[in-house]
């Protein structure tokens, strides 16, 4: 397992904001449990600048992960839960409008999810793969919703007033700072206070309690199986037993009581079946996705890659042969072994059947792996089917409009994705790689204004704000030099965009000197 010297994530993680055990109490506590309720001097305002100032250095880190099907796939659990949320009334207008709601994916092998000040989520890969089933997997994202919800990070910083939100994140942030520079001095005095503030950050017992009978109450309204919050507290209980190698974060940072693991027992109600959901076979390719990307290494990956060719595997459960199929075709597309990553997919979708949802990810899976050995047109063809059918409902994912369009680039072929492309960052104005992706679309097309001014907006979107204006004032000087070839449109534009980043860069640097 990776050390927290060699993974930031996990040192930050360490260092503040742990996700706790998904423990929540009986049933009949619910309607007797009173919500904690705000009670937070801390303004949702500073909160969310907080995160900000966290999340900017988060996405410049190298275990940030950029995967457009493993994050469809979990803001495909997120949203329900956030939706079941609101319709709950357990966000209220202004929390919901000021924080970011956002989930970001890191390569930690380690099980763990965690949040962050002002919406933000972590999930790391470790913890996909681990999981059973999706509604596992939506009862850790309903606990860290509702920790963000009932604004307990706000409430712990509060307690100790003599830090300020914008210090706090420093400690944070230097926990980040001292496992990557553990000799430098500064650091790891930095480091020495983030250790401080964690045990000041500490989620408290009535906390917990909070966050799991919210949690467990957004299972249902949003379309998962209760028993997966069960499962997944068997899940952590089983590991309890065992010699914890550091691999399970939510055991160190919260044990298991046995007042805890009482509670979950007996939230199932009586006569009610506690048999966990069956799993998907979509999940099972996540999960297996998931492990390979969280690098586990060259040998373990010829192992997954060379494990559908292991004795007695035909006599496996569905389930078991779609997993491993999936993870070998992958494994070899790491090792560059394209020859038998190719000869892996036609086994892959047999063992899948009808299974509609599984068969469109094997689709991107084909249509990946062919963009990959540098084979555009059959990547095309692969996403062809997808393609069409998103076509015809009118409704885009952002995996197939990705993968389409990075194709369509290598073959020379993009002019008609670029409508396409910008009407998805008008609706998600903080998708970073579809900025950058357009970025390059318009430069393929001889319109560097346009591309220039993606790029602001990519760099915008991940806080770095003086990159940002680097790329607004490019696109302006250009803008100047050639008047007559350019989009007057998209200069105004240009113009507009970097006023406004100025200013909030200018909020940056005085929230740095503050700090100090």
């Amino acid at each position: 397992m990776p050390s927290l010297r060699r993974n930031p994530l996990s040192a930050l993680l360490a260092a503040a904001l742990a996700c706790a055990a998904l423990t929540p109490p009986p049933v009949a506590a619910q309607l007797q449990l009173p919500t904690l309720g705000d009670g937070a001097s801390i303004t949702t305002s500073d909160e969310r600048r907080m995160g900000d100032r966290i999340i900017r250095s988060l996405y410049r880190d190298p275990d940030y992960l950029e995967d457009a099907p493993l994050q469809e796939y979990i803001e495909g659990i997120w949203k329900p839960l956030l939706a079941a949320a609101r319709a709950r009334g357990e966000l209220s207008p202004e929390l919901d409008e000021r924080f970011a709601w956002q989930i970001l994916l890191g390569r930690d092998r380690s099980v763990n999810a965690f949040a962050l000040p002002g919406g933000y989520f972590g999930v790391h890969l470790g913890l996909v793969g681990v999981v059973g089933t999706r509604d596992e997997l939506a009862s850790v994202l309903a606990h860290e919703l509702s920790h963000v919800s009932q604004r307990h990070i706000a409430r712990m910083i509060s307690q100790q007033s003599r830090h300020t939100p914008l210090m706090m994140a420093s400690m944070i942030l230097g926990a980040l700072a001292a496992a990557k520079s553990p000799n430098a001095g500064q650091a790891l005095m930095i480091g020495g206070q983030a250790l401080t503030a964690q045990n000041q950050l500490n989620f408290s017992r009535d906390m917990e309690r909070e966050a799991d009978r919210l949690g467990y109450g957004l299972m249902a309204p949003a379309g998962f199986a209760p028993q997966g919050a069960v499962g997944m507290f068997d899940r952590l209980q089983q590991a309890n037993r065992l010699n914890d190698n550091g691999s399970w974060p939510y055991l160190r940072s919260h044990p298991l009581t046995s007042e805890r693991i009482a509670d979950m027992q007996s939230r199932i109600p009586a006569g009610q079946s506690s048999a966990q959901p069956t799993p998907s076979l979509e999940h099972l390719m996540m999960a297996a996705r998931a492990r390979v990307l969280s690098r586990p290494g060259v040998d373990v990956l010829r192992q997954w890659a060379r494990l559908p060719d292991s004795g007695g595997f035909a006599e496996k459960a569905q389930g078991q042969r779609v997993a491993a199929l999936y993870a070998a075709v992958l494994a070899h597309m790491q090792l560059q072994d394209w020859g038998p990553a190719r000869a892996g997919m036609p086994a892959l979708l047999e063992a899948l059947g009808s299974d509609a949802a599984g068969l469109r990810q094997a689709a991107l899976l084909a249509a990946e792996l062919e963009l990959a050995a540098g084979q555009p047109q059959a990547a095309l063809d692969a996403l062809a089917p997808l393609a069409q059918a998103e076509d015809k409902a009118g409704k885009p994912s952002r995996p197939v409009l990705m993968l389409r369009t990075q194709t369509l680039l290598r073959l020379g072929q993009a002019q008609g994705m670029a409508q396409p492309l910008q009407t998805w960052v008008t609706l998600y104005p903080r998708d970073a790689a579809a900025w950058q992706l357009l970025a390059q679309l318009w430069q393929a097309q001889g319109q560097p204004l346009r591309a220039l001014r993606a790029e602001g907006e990519a760099q915008a979107a991940h806080y770095d704000y003086a990159a940002a204006v680097d790329r607004f004032r490019a696109g302006q000087e250009l803008a100047r030099k050639s008047s007559a070839q350019n989009d007057h449109f998209e200069a105004s534009i240009i113009d507009t965009r970097l006023r406004a980043t100025e200013e909030l860069l200018r909020e940056q640097a005085a929230q740095r000197r503050i700090d100090d």
